[in-house]
């Protein structure tokens, strides 16, 4: 008997703990629900792995990308150059003194000694890296001293014209935006600010109301993308999430600048909404009818003479 009951009493509990997680994971899960899917997403040219500077409206960090077509790596980057091992960049001094017991141990096994007879002995060792030291020693005084040398012809050849600081330092536009911690090399201007403001709202509306087609037209191919597989998710798992009463409370530029023929702008935004989301029944399974805030970083592009996009989501720390 006291064999039964014990597994009755295991189950009961486990039963118990169930019942009190499973509310929270679909908490969880349903709150996912909203546009971006709580992730961070989409591409910002070269610098999508590089975090946004932060500002007063989001001063801490933006999250990395979840989701991203962009691949790794940046022009700037170095790139190895052929000539093999030894000529990997980056190896220094450690790397060359290493290279060169090596090689001279290969050859001291090559011709039938062990592997540091090619050096004689351990005084050889010693007088090698004397050797090594001072001829480096020497290489990186003659290159500093060139470089000191030259330094002022290349600091006065082709340098642009400082740009003038107090073009936006003072601009706060009547929509909430303010300008970030550092000045942009991208001119951004009142219109464009209320291109930011009125792609908030109306990539909310066209997500409220699953409309794909309006989605294409607002966003970027990839964040397009995005958006009607986290739909259809959301259909998948009886979901459907309606968003209303978007209103921009602050937004604040982080950086913008010019690669090729797109121009990219990355403000933080600050808003409130009314964040709901109901079954197929029509009853509500998640959020509420007060309005909540939200603070997420949005980057937008734009190629030349068309109109700004949506190109990415990061939520905030």
């Amino acid at each position: 008997m006291k064999f039964t009951q014990r597994p009755r009493g295991l189950i009961k509990a486990i039963a118990v703990v169930l019942s009190l997680a499973l509310p929270t994971v679909i908490a969880a899960s349903y709150a996912d629900a909203r546009v971006g899917g709580g992730s961070s997403s989409g591409s910002r040219g070269s610098k999508t792995y590089s975090a946004p500077p932060s500002t007063t409206t989001a001063p801490g960090t933006a999250q990395p990308m979840n989701r991203t077509m962009t691949q790794p790596g940046s022009p700037s980057a170095p790139a190895a150059t052929g000539g093999g091992f030894f000529n990997k960049p980056g190896m220094g001094m450690l790397g060359g003194l290493a290279a060169g017991f090596l090689g001279a141990g290969l050859l001291g096994m090559l011709f039938g000694g062990g592997l540091f007879s090619g050096l004689g002995g351990f005084a050889s060792i010693l007088g090698l890296i004397l050797q090594i030291g001072l001829i480096i020693l020497v290489v990186r005084l003659a290159m500093s001293w060139w470089q000191r040398r030259n330094a002022p012809a290349y600091a006065s050849t082709g340098a642009p014209p400082a740009p003038a600081p107090a073009q936006q330092a003072n601009y706060r536009s009547a929509m909430g935006f303010g300008l970030g911690s550092s000045a942009p090399p991208l001119e951004i201007k009142p219109e464009d600010y209320e291109a930011f403001e009125r792609l908030l709202g109306e990539v909310q509306a066209a997500w409220s109301d699953e409309d794909v087609g309006k989605l294409e037209r607002l966003t970027t191919p990839e964040m397009a993308s995005y958006f009607a597989r986290d739909l259809a998710d959301n259909k998948a798992r009886n979901a459907h999430n309606k968003v209303s009463n978007v209103k921009l409370l602050q937004g604040d530029l982080a950086e913008a600048w010019r690669e090729g023929d797109a121009d990219y702008a990355t403000v933080a935004l600050r808003f409130a909404l009314v964040d709901k989301t109901f079954d197929n029944n029509g009853q509500m399974i998640a959020g509420s009818d007060q309005p909540a805030e939200a603070t997420e970083v949005w980057t937008f592009v734009r190629h030349r003479g068309g109109n700004w996009e949506l190109s990415a989501i990061q939520q905030t720390n």
